[in-house]
């Protein structure tokens, strides 16, 4: 079975630009969306994302934490792009940039459209007690939220969050 082990968190500053060894944009859209998720209708997140000339679909078990089933599989360009356009309901757009620390390479996506601002750095790990360097550009880890889940940020976009959630906080 597969299985990601995956840390979030916010980042803190503009510090982490400096160390970036790659970059690329990416484009994604939900076969399976928020509104069933929060329905409790849904067991699994169904993607579809494209990045330079390379596509995937994405199946990845619908609960919060750091460790879930997660399977990926390659799919012809055309044929996402064909998904992305008639199956999903919304897209999230983001640079993925690449930073290495101490051994572990952070994903730090800056996100743009109605996401604009939001950015957040993940970290796959081998183990759920496994070490997590700790840069001072890493902010509050926000892997238990869901609204930071990709897939809630095409029904809930950064734009309309409060300030609380911006830092990574409940609502109140």
């Amino acid at each position: 079975m597969g299985r990601e082990i995956e840390r979030k968190f916010l980042v803190a500053g503009e510090g982490w630009r400096d160390a970036v060894t790659r970059s690329q944009r990416m484009e994604q859209g939900y076969l399976v969306d928020a509104k069933v998720f929060e329905a409790g209708l849904s067991k699994c997140s169904v993607r579809v994302r494209i990045a330079g000339d390379r596509a995937w679909l994405n199946i990845k078990s619908a609960r919060l934490g750091i460790e879930r089933s997660e399977f990926e599989y390659a799919v012809p360009l055309g044929e996402a792009h064909e998904l992305l356009d008639q199956l999903c309901s919304g897209r999230i757009e983001k640079t993925r940039h690449l930073v290495d620390v101490d051994g572990c390479t952070f994903e730090i996506d800056e996100f743009h459209g109605d996401n604009q601002g939001l950015i957040v750095a993940e970290l796959e790990l081998d183990s759920t007690n496994a070490h997590v360097p700790r840069p001072r550009w890493l902010g509050h880890e926000v892997s238990q939220l869901a609204r930071y889940y990709n897939v809630n940020l095409v029904a809930h976009p950064y734009i309309h969050w409060s300030v609380r959630e911006r830092e990574g906080k409940e609502d109140t």
